[in-house]
């Protein structure tokens, strides 16, 4: 994903975190059954169910093999995470903040869940690994220079504990504070690696609230249906 894909995401992903406790200024209990509120909840059930195709052609091997002749499983992962987002932003709107019911909070708070979730694997965990992988890299580079210093210290008797450019106390305290820094990285790394797993059962249970929700508005009536 281009820089100019990651600022837009950051910024569907930023309004989003806005609109969604937008319940404390502003409530519309009728706006979720009125026709602009009804479209609005079409559209993001609709982009929900096109969110799916990612996954689908993804782990579905003949399908897989079909689709990706023409179109990359990379931009079927951009096409999963803006209409993810999109979904996200037109459902807080088709609430009209009207977080009243447990069925409407719980969908609410799910589909935070899988956006959250969705942002840790997709950004977090790519910074992440990065940021080990250059500690990893400076940390070799310090042992290495080390061990080169301590060779000179040893093979000559009686010279002080500095090499001409860096002080062995220095270095070795350079090397414990990236030693220190990386385990912590590493320990965030493993932890947030499950993000998958939550990712997975949050979308899984998104989509069975999702079919609660548009049954029970079908039960008691579509009041913008003539």
């Amino acid at each position: 994903m281009s820089d100019k894909e990651r600022v837009i995401v950051l910024a569907l992903g930023t309004l989003l975190l806005f609109l969604a406790p937008g319940y404390l200024l502003h409530v519309a209990p009728r706006f979720p059954g009125s026709l602009a509120g009804g479209v609005l909840g079409i559209a993001a059930a609709s982009l929900m169910l096109l969110a799916l195709l990612y996954p689908a052609i993804k782990y579905i091997g003949w399908l897989k093999a079909r689709v990706t002749r023409h179109v990359s499983l990379g931009r079927l992962l951009s096409l999963h995470i803006y209409g993810g987002l999109l979904a996200a932003l037109l459902a807080i709107l088709h609430s009209g903040h009207n977080y009243r019911s447990a069925l409407g909070i719980a969908l609410v708070v799910d589909i935070l869940v899988v956006v959250g979730t969705g942002f840790v694997g997709r950004y977090y965990l790519g910074h992440l690994g990065a940021e080990v992988r250059q500690q990893q890299a400076l940390l070799g580079t310090l042992r290495s220079a080390y061990d080169r210093i301590a060779l000179r210290l040893g093979a000559a008797s009686g010279t002080p504990t500095t090499a001409p450019d860096v002080p062995v106390l220095r270095l070795v305290d350079a090397i414990a504070d990236v030693e220190y820094s990386l385990t912590v990285r590493e320990t965030a790394e493993r932890i947030t690696a499950r993000w998958m797993v939550v990712h997975t059962v949050a979308a899984i249970v998104l989509y069975g609230l999702l079919l609660l929700h548009i049954g029970s508005g079908i039960y008691y009536g579509l009041r913008w249906l003539p």
